[in-house]
């Protein structure tokens, strides 16, 4: 399926994209993303599900002194995301087309995430696909080990299920995670929570929004690392 995201033009995600499959054999360890970037040592964020990647776009020149990576399953929006970033030759943005669940359990090392953005995410409406959604309880425990010690998962959704479903994990993993308030970036537009393309068009819609930060804690078991 094409959603005719170039309009005719060949996407070019250049030296911005790469593909899951390009990674190494998970049998081979960890694979950190920090040293795609030319400042490794930086501040890095990864956001889950970039879509046309307009939050990195936005958000990116604001903070030049931290790392992005997008992650995008979808290979269309992967590559109009990239070809963007690539365009508008953003060094501190990088985009993968990639399972993030599945990066972060597999690839990603330890303690390196500042930040993981969750943005409107697919609800999986149908309860047979709900083992799809992004929030599970392993998923949490991932993300958790992923993130550095204050670090935050930030999520935003339109909806009511879904954000059900957020509140239901984040009480049952209260343990690893502290809620606090939903922060808006600084590239979010006026009365916008974040400002991605999903936000906008539901806006319009007049849909109602729901954020949430959950802020890793300090568990036994990281204490005894």
């Amino acid at each position: 399926m094409s959603f005719g995201l170039g309009h005719g033009r060949d996407l070019d995600p250049g030296d911005w994209g790469m593909d899951q499959k390009d990674l190494p054999p998970v049998d081979q360890g960890k694979w950190d993303p920090r040293r795609w970037f030319a400042h490794p040592e930086r501040r890095f964020e990864l956001e889950i599900g970039s879509g046309k990647g307009t939050f990195l776009l936005q958000q990116a020149p604001l903070e030049p002194m931290t790392n992005f990576l997008g992650m995008e399953w979808t290979n269309e929006f992967y590559r109009y995301a990239a070809d963007r970033l690539r365009r508008h030759e953003l060094a501190n943005v990088r985009m993968m087309r990639a399972n993030a669940v599945e990066f972060i359990r597999h690839w990603c090392p330890v303690g390196i995430c500042s930040v993981i953005h969750l943005y409107f995410s697919d609800p999986w409406p149908k309860t047979r696909h709900h083992k799809r959604r992004v929030v599970q309880d392993q998923s949490l425990v991932d993300i958790h080990a992923a993130l550095v010690q204050g670090g935050e998962l930030r999520i935003v959704t339109d909806h009511v299920e879904l954000w059900a479903w957020y509140e239901e994990h984040a009480t049952r993993n209260a343990h690893l995670f502290e809620r606090i308030v939903f922060d808006r970036p600084a590239s979010a537009g006026e009365g916008e929570v974040v400002g991605t393309n999903f936000e906008r068009k539901f806006r319009r819609e007049g849909r109602p929004f729901h954020a949430m930060t959950l802020r890793r804690r300090e568990t036994a078991a990281t204490q005894g690392s």
